[in-house]
């Protein structure tokens, strides 16, 4: 198990892409005790994960105060669509920011208050949506930019004393052709595009958690840099931030994430692959190649 109830950090400027619209805020996790088993920008088979994922019992806890804009319950009529979230509750916190609230025991006839607390009691953890776990679904969406925010970014990351684990990396010519740097040190001079299978371990109990970035550099300027701070939607497509706004589905695949192209030019060159962890934990790897 691992304990989420540390007090949220207060954030103002949120790292490499400074979410101005978010002002300082010290939120909580939804649930007073859970693990963490999938989280925000995790690898889905090909489509990111756009909040966090808790197995947890007991109560659950508006991260602040905020007004209910929207509830739905299985039962609920208001719409007729099915949601993968099951049971769930949509709560404005201010400054443009909705948290979610998914996947929990069904409420039945039982009403949430307008305006909650965070002491606000707004569900109980629980199995409805698409999950067999019981447990806890939450995300945090910024609607002014039209982005979701990594909660880890606003409120504090769980204790994780590990660090990220880099599974594989590799290479790919334009013909096709895969390399594993590890492996074959000798390449033909071309353009290459980069695939990293990263993860984060979490607190080493078997999560498989996204990671904070992913940076690629060669001969020490950067390649390629990939960030797990938001995700935004644009014109019915989620686009990630990699050296850029581009869509995720040029990121994501089977083979993990795609850090973008590189061209190697005849002579030595140093790949080097850095992934970092929401707590700063970090693991690197390079591979010194012979470009011919």
């Amino acid at each position: 198990m691992v304990e989420i109830t540390k007090t949220g950090k207060k954030i103002c400027a949120l790292g490499l892409f400074s979410l101005v619209s978010l002002l300082c805020f010290a939120l909580d996790w939804p649930v007073r005790e859970g693990a963490l088993v999938s989280n925000f920008g995790s690898n889905d088979g090909g489509v990111p994960v756009l909040g966090n994922s808790f197995t947890a019992a007991g109560s659950v806890y508006p991260s602040d105060v905020g007004h209910v804009v929207f509830v739905h319950d299985p039962g609920n009529t208001a719409s007729r669509l099915p949601s993968p979230l099951g049971s769930w509750t949509a709560i404005d916190h201010g400054d443009n920011l909705v948290g979610i609230y998914g996947r929990y025991e069904s409420r039945g006839n039982a009403a949430v208050p307008n305006l909650v607390e965070k002491n606000t009691v707004i569900a109980s953890a629980g199995s409805s949506g698409w999950t067999e776990q019981n447990g806890l679904y939450f995300a945090f969406f910024d609607r002014k930019e039209r982005r979701w925010i990594n909660p880890s970014l606003i409120i504090s990351a769980p204790e994780d004393p590990n660090p990220p684990v880099i599974r594989q990396v590799e290479l790919r010519n334009a013909a096709g052709t895969s390399f594993n740097p590890a492996q074959v040190q000798r390449i033909s001079q071309g353009l290459y595009t980069i695939y990293v299978d990263a993860a984060d371990t979490g607190s080493g109990q078997g999560e498989v958690l996204a990671p904070n970035r992913i940076i690629c550099s060669v001969n020490g300027a950067e390649a390629g840099i990939l960030s797990f701070e938001a995700l935004v939607s644009k014109d019915g497509q989620r686009m990630v931030y990699r050296s850029g706004i581009i869509p995720a589905a040029g990121v994501y695949s089977e083979q993990g994430f795609t850090l973008g192209e590189i061209r190697f030019a005849r002579g030595q060159a140093l790949l080097e692959v850095e992934v970092l962890d929401m707590t700063g934990n970090s693991r690197s790897s390079s591979f010194r190649l012979t470009v011919e």
